[in-house]
């Protein structure tokens, strides 16, 4: 096993280049901060480059586990003091485990492979934590796939992957999408397009989710743009009590999932930690 004790050393200046850059911007890398994210990454196949553990956690059970889980994928296993650890953590109060991964590529294709699609689709969404609180509640709901259109915040990058907390390795997800591909792609394989609107749309409940369909979120604020009205099958609206006019994009975002998985007859109940 490596230990790490200067600031200065090539690796770390690898961890916080992945940091400064949002996470993901690097090729295909990922990181991963968090003993959670990390254990659902190795779960999911990810191939885990790089962890490093505080010295303080390197004994813990569940630390020693991922520990062992990384070095038996070939990765490389890193000691690290504590002031190392600052420096390479993304986050103020570090966890305590770092690590760089290798994101799964996944294509458009990929997204509408399983049939009937249900499928999310992101564009100019700002908000990382949106973005990976979206990304979890698609996978939660056993959506077939999400597009980020480009412009939107990287599903990749550390601070959605932790909103995601492993969604993002358990469902084909496409970063930097194009718009048109996806209608495209929709058009040719029979998937209706549903557009959120905040008014004047379909109310959700009246909405049929059971065909094929993709979902179309625009950014917080802004909401879906002409290009999206104009290729929508159908706008749908979640009712509210009045004065409140529109919901938080993720919010908005995991009541149509879950209604699109209810008429399907999910989601399954997680009975793992009873």
């Amino acid at each position: 096993m490596e230990r790490i004790t200067s600031r200065q050393n090539p690796i770390v200046k690898r961890f916080r280049e992945l940091s400064r850059a949002g996470g993901g911007a690097r090729d295909a890398e990922v990181l991963l901060d968090g003993a959670h994210l990390v254990h659902e990454a190795l779960v999911a196949g990810v191939t885990v480059e790089m962890a490093a553990f505080a010295d303080r956690q390197m004994t813990a059970g569940e630390t020693a586990d991922i520990a062992a889980a990384v070095a038996r994928g070939g990765g490389r296993v890193i000691s690290v003091s504590d002031r190392v650890l600052a420096a390479i953590s993304p986050v103020q109060h570090p966890s305590g485990v770092v690590a760089i991964g290798r994101a799964p590529a996944a294509r458009l294709d990929d997204v509408f492979a399983a049939a009937p699609q249900l499928i999310a689709v992101l564009a100019g969404l700002q908000d990382p934590g949106n973005v990976g609180a979206i990304v979890r509640t698609a996978a939660a709901c056993g959506a077939t796939g999400l597009v980020a259109i480009e412009g939107t915040a990287n599903p990749f990058g550390w601070k959605a992957l932790r909103g995601a907390m492993g969604g993002t390795f358990r469902l084909p997800v496409v970063q930097r999408g194009s718009l048109l591909d996806v209608i495209a792609a929709a058009r040719e394989r029979g998937v209706r397009l549903i557009a959120a609107v905040p008014r004047d749309g379909t109310p959700l409940p009246r909405v049929d989710l059971r065909s094929p369909v993709a979902l179309l979120l625009g950014a917080e604020g802004a909401g879906v743009t002409d290009t999206m009205l104009a290729a929508a099958d159908e706008e749908v609206t979640i009712p509210m009590r009045p004065p409140i006019e529109s919901l938080n994009v993720a919010v908005a975002a995991a009541l149509l999932l879950y209604e699109g998985s209810r008429q399907r007859g999910g989601p399954q109940m997680n009975t793992s930690h009873r």
